[in-house]
């Protein structure tokens, strides 16, 4: 019974630790914008739409992917939603064939391929940025990927143990995170 309790112990303490050690380093976005051949943005966020568009409009990249989007979204809709303009027109496509960061990265590494993209910048937001690169580098291992992780709204990272939603959001992402990292472990990645 002794090394049932102590193997319960340390899990949940390896647990702790592991969570606070993910939480304090999550990404922030550079200070200035890097350059890629591609930008791929993944739905679940006006911040991150806006924030892959301005980056095409300002040639940051030669391409755009909206990946995961909706089949009732239109290209129009998100332009008019994100502040789309003449490079977001000609250079911006939209993925309907995700529906989670899995699905994300099948998506953006068939796009990659289909545009000969050495390197993408990634934008998603912070807490879900290490599963978003886990996943998208077990893909796409021979593309560089830049991350570009943004705050969002109704996310409030700072102090995050003196708000219980914040914690039990972060405490979902990082137990995705774990998963995600088992499932790629285990498809080779």
């Amino acid at each position: 019974m002794r090394v049932f309790l102590a193997v319960i112990v340390l899990t949940l303490l390896a647990y702790a630790i592991g969570f606070v050690l993910f939480v304090s380093n999550l990404p922030i976005a550079p200070a200035a914008s890097p350059k890629a051949d591609g930008i791929v943005v993944l739905t679940g966020g006006d911040e991150r739409l806006e924030t892959a568009v301005f980056m095409l409009e300002s040639g940051v990249a030669q391409r755009l992917l909206v990946s995961g989007a909706a089949l009732s979204v239109t290209k129009e809709t998100v332009g008019k939603i994100s502040g789309g303009g003449p490079r977001f027109d000609c250079c911006a496509d939209i993925g309907y064939a995700a529906e989670d960061t899995h699905g994300n990265a099948e998506e953006a590494a068939s796009w990659a391929r289909e545009h000969k993209f050495s390197s993408l910048i990634l934008v998603t937001g912070r807490h879900h940025m290490p599963r978003t690169l886990k996943e998208f580098s077990t893909r796409m291992p021979d593309i560089t990927l830049i991350a570009y992780p943004v705050e969002q709204s109704g996310v409030a990272l700072g102090q995050w143990w003196q708000r219980p939603r914040t914690a039990q959001f972060l405490h979902r992402e990082y137990f995705k995170y774990l998963a995600s990292m088992v499932t790629t472990r285990l498809a080779g990645g």
